[in-house]
Formats: C-alpha cells, structure tokens, sequence
C-alpha cells in the first residue's frame, strides 16, 4: 500500500541491519579478503551514493532484465565450471582482470544503490570469477561491502524523506536475526554446498526479476 520507490528505499534501511547481522559471524574467521575490501568498499560508497540518487530517473526494468541474463549467464558458467569457487587462487590474477573486477564493483554498486534485488549475488559471483576468491570469502566480503551499499543508500534516502522509518526498522530487526544466523549457517557448509546454493540463489532471483510486477 505504498509508494513504489518509498518501498525500495525502506527496504534498503532493512536491508542495512540484515547487511550488519550477516557480516558479525564471518569477523576474526579468517575469511575475509581484506586486499579487495577496502578498495571496494570505497568504490561501493560512491556508487551506491549516485545510485540511490538516479532512484527516481532511472527505468528500473530494464536493468533488472539486464541483471536477470547476467545472472542466468553466471549460473550456466558456474555448472560448466565445476571447480568454481572451491578452493583460493594461487596465481596471482591479471592486472586485466582485477581491473575488471573493480570496474563491475563501482557499476554494481550504483545498481544496488537503488536496487538491491540480485546486487550481492552478482557481487559474489564477481568475486569468484574476477578476483579468485572461494564462494565462502566471497561470501563473507560481499557482506561487509553491503553494509556500506545499503548504510550510504539508506542515508540518501532518510535525507529524501522517502523512508518508512517505523516499518523499516521493525523489519530490519527481523532481518538482522535472520542473518546472523544464515552467516553462522555458511560456515560450516562445505564449498561445494555453498557453490549449490549460490547456482540456486542466482536462479530463483533472475527468475523472479524476469517476472512481471504485480
């Protein structure tokens, strides 16, 4: 019963607690790639801050069916590669790549700014194939990064006045608890389990952005 962009921008405020209760479980874990955190995290706080102010000028469906055959493309890559995300990258990764992986952070950052349907499954997928990381680090980075893309998106919209602050903060709570224990759950799943899960999860959300709104 509201708004279109009112609903996006509360969700994002829930989002932001859901972000905080999925990160605390993975912290002192070892997990975490802190060579790539704090680059995109910076990249992520500026996408996400323009990002949230193009909400209302952007045409939100075509990004999301943009995002949709990403996904389907990634999950079709990560049934060929059966190895995906299993084990940490030796090698080092090519300059190439690694600017690559930068480049799709900042663009990503900007759609999950105004939209979080799919952004940190991407984000995630990202992660393996660009930057070499196994599925639960970048599991774990990817929800540190989104506390910092949903927390600058939130704070645009709050200055807006586009935010639900009772609903979202209620719901945010119920997130939060939901995702600490999700997080505490990935920890001691094995990697081919979560490569399982993750090819599932990019399915069901593109999927569901293909599908028409209600």
């Amino acid at each position: 019963g509201i708004e279109a962009h009112v609903a996006i921008a509360t969700n994002m405020l829930a989002l932001t607690f859901m972000s905080v209760g999925g990160s605390l479980p993975f912290m002192g874990k070892g997990v975490l790639r802190r060579s790539r955190l704090l680059p995109s995290i910076f990249l992520t706080i500026i996408g996400s801050g323009l990002g949230a102010w193009l909400l209302l000028a952007v045409p939100l469906k075509a990004l999301q069916i943009t995002i949709a055959v990403a996904m389907i493309g990634v999950a079709i890559f990560s049934l060929l590669k059966k190895d995906l995300g299993q084990s940490t990258q030796d090698a080092p990764m090519s300059p190439v790549g690694v600017r690559a992986g930068y480049a799709a952070t900042f663009l990503l950052a900007i759609y999950g700014g105004f939209f979080s349907g799919g952004y940190v499954t991407m984000l995630t997928a990202i992660f393996v194939l660009l930057f070499g990381m196994t599925f639960l680090e970048a599991v774990a980075t990817t929800k540190v990064i989104n506390v910092f893309s949903s927390g600058v998106a939130t704070v645009v919209f709050v200055w807006r006045g586009v935010v639900d602050l009772k609903l979202g903060i209620i719901v945010g709570i119920s997130m939060f608890l939901g995702a600490l224990l999700g997080a505490r759950v990935a920890l001691i799943l094995s990697t081919i389990w979560l490569r399982r899960l993750f090819i599932a999860v990019v399915l069901g959300l593109a999927v569901k952005l293909l599908l028409p709104a209600n």
